[in-house]
């Protein structure tokens, strides 16, 4: 094999790497500004109304919102709460909710979309208190 056609490969790869990086870049900061509206337009809201009902009916949860996410945390253990954060890890990025809850000395963690194959912007507040509400399931047990 001639070193020309080696070449001629891989500046052909590198400029598909480039394009790809460029578009992955390009989509990664969409998503992020369209998960800045998400939870400024639909996950806190309903996430405070959830919040509300919550402490209504004798559970009490707290709504926080650290950087770059959204908490609702229960008032009864630091290691129990529900929160929502971006993936970029895949092709597509997603909002994740992340389930943390003690149990003992033992804390358990997992992450699950909030609506698998919907991007950030095409969340719907319907989408968020279905999650949520399956997603409390573990401490309204009584």
């Amino acid at each position: 094999m001639e070193v020309s056609l080696v070449r001629k490969r891989l500046l052909s790869a590198i400029e598909r790497a480039r394009v790809r990086a460029q578009q992955r870049r390009q989509r990664a900061g969409e998503a992020e500004r369209a998960y800045a509206v998400f939870l400024d337009e639909v996950a806190t809201p309903v996430t405070r109304m959830m919040a509300t009902a919550l402490k209504a009916e004798g559970y009490p949860f707290t709504v926080a919102a650290p950087s770059g996410g959204l908490r609702l945390a229960s008032d009864h253990g630091r290691d129990d709460y529900i929160e929502f954060l971006l993936d970029m890890a895949g092709d597509e990025p997603q909002v994740l909710g992340r389930v943390s809850r003690s149990r003992g000395s033992r804390t358990l963690t997992s992450e699950r979309p909030v609506k698998a194959g919907t991007a950030p912007g095409a969340l719907t507040d319907e989408d968020v208190a279905a999650f949520l509400a399956e997603a409390l399931e573990p401490w309204l047990e009584r």
